[in-house]
């Protein structure tokens, strides 16, 4: 979980745990009978294990009598939702709303760093491989398969490769020259767009060897937009990241990273290597 999301759980924590004391509930286990919650409940709201609803913190207000209180802690829960966003809720009308989403952000940003370890990123990916992503989110989260029309919204991000003066410092895991979306033909199609956006002046294309030696763990895949914003891919939410100290791990994180790297004739080779691993693959 995201130090900021954490912290802000933690400080809203303690602070209804003041509220429950000053209340006269002296532990955790006269509040929930109070509220007929289980105890455990109690306990992880407290210590900024779980993140409270909104009826949630309407209960705690109004059962300790703090309901003066009620708008500024549900202003603090939306924030804690905008830091972390289930993938299941962000999706829950489809994919094409969350890649429509990411436009303006791509659009304000100069420098872009990304570090994916297992896939490409979705501004280099063709259309049959985006696809193949989309459908695989579709069915793991359950969620209507509006693929046609989020593969037409990534596709739409290309643009800004070619665009203005933005710069594009992109780092894969080798793994993501190996993770099979849709078969030989489709992720040969998709090694033949590496090749060939390589030759973008404002693009830098880094690939981590299986065996280079790491100077930090390969960690989740993550997009830097900017020194402002980090947002954070994981199986269950996206979360995103403001605060300057945070950034600052991530700034370091890549730069490490990019130690492992290669770049160049060396990330050819490695391209090379993988179509032609996908040559000796037949087709179903």
């Amino acid at each position: 979980m995201s130090t900021q999301v954490q912290e802000a759980l933690q400080a809203l924590g303690a602070r209804l745990r003041g509220f429950r004391k000053d209340a006269g509930f002296a532990s955790g286990r006269a509040f929930a009978r109070a509220t007929a919650w289980q105890e455990s409940k109690v306990s992880r709201i407290e210590n900024g294990k779980q993140r409270p609803s909104e009826d949630d913190i309407r209960v705690w207000c109004e059962t300790t009598g703090q309901g003066d209180q009620l708008g500024d802690l549900v202003a603090i829960v939306r924030h804690v939702d905008e830091l972390w966003l289930e993938w299941r809720r962000q999706l829950q009308t489809g994919v094409e709303k969350r890649q429509r989403q990411a436009i303006p952000v791509y659009a304000k940003t100069k420098v872009f760093r990304i570090w994916h370890p297992t896939l490409i990123w979705g501004t280099l990916q063709t259309a049959d491989y985006a696809a193949e992503v989309f459908q695989q989110g579709v069915s793991y989260y359950e969620i209507p398969n509006d693929t046609e029309a989020a593969v037409a919204k990534r596709l739409e991000r290309q643009q800004y490769l070619y665009q203005g003066e933005r710069i594009f410092n992109v780092l894969l895991g080798e793994q993501a020259l190996y993770t099979n979306f849709g078969g030989p033909e489709v992720m040969k199609g998709q090694l033949d767009r590496l090749l060939a956006v390589m030759r973008l002046p404002r693009l830098s294309l880094g690939i981590v060897p299986k065996s280079a030696p790491t100077f930090i763990w390969p960690g989740n895949a993550f997009s830097m937009f900017d020194s402002r914003l980090v947002l954070v891919e994981t199986y269950s939410a996206e979360f995103s990241v403001s605060q300057p100290r945070e950034i600052e791990l991530y700034t370091k994180a890549f730069a490490l990273l990019k130690q492992s790297a290669v770049y160049g004739t060396a990330v050819r080779d490695l391209i090379f290597t993988a179509i032609q691993h996908y040559d000796q693959i037949p087709n179903d």
